[in-house]
């Protein structure tokens, strides 16, 4: 079990440790249509999974709308961004933000994301909500790069993860 932080206090993380070098699993969130977007596993393209709590949150926002920028021209990447939002409220966030350069998915009906990342916090306020977290997964479905930020409340380090991304071509 790995742990993370909000506000100063200790939250357990509840799932599969992944590392760097292990290969991704192949799981499903809700997109925004409420069709099935498949995650992990081996792709023509490089991945790049974010995890956050809510977009309805000040730093959810602000990572999801800062990401939509970076990844802009990196037609070599598929990112996706997976919260506990309902894919209704995804959709509203994205058309009222302008995200077009990435997908917003749902994590609420069974989880599955965050138990198979091990990013679902399982204790404290947020318990039941995701981590937030960053993974870069190359084409053949290798995590090549993991960042679960220290502080719920922090924005995670777009730089490293960015070129991630690149080193993964």
């Amino acid at each position: 079990m790995q742990t993370t932080m909000f506000k100063g206090s200790t939250v357990n993380l509840e799932g599969d440790a992944l590392n760097v070098g292990d290969k991704a699993p192949v799981v499903h969130a809700i997109g925004t249509d409420l069709n099935n977007i498949e995650i992990g596993g081996a792709k023509d393209r490089i991945q790049l999974l974010i995890t956050v709590p809510s977009l309805d949150t000040d730093t959810c926002a602000a990572e999801t709308r800062r990401f939509n920028e970076d990844v802009n021209n990196l037609d070599i990447c598929e990112t996706t961004v997976v919260s506990m939002d309902l894919p209704f409220a995804s959709e509203r966030f994205c058309t009222t933000s302008g995200i077009e350069n990435l997908s917003v998915a749902s994590d609420y009906i069974d989880k599955e994301v965050s138990k198979a990342y091990g990013v679902l916090m399982s204790d404290n306020k947020l318990k039941g909500l995701s981590a937030r977290a960053v993974f870069v997964i190359d084409r053949s479905g290798v995590i090549v790069y993991k960042e679960i930020v220290g502080e719920v409340t922090a924005e995670p380090n777009y730089e490293a993860a960015l070129e991630a991304i690149k080193q993964a071509r």
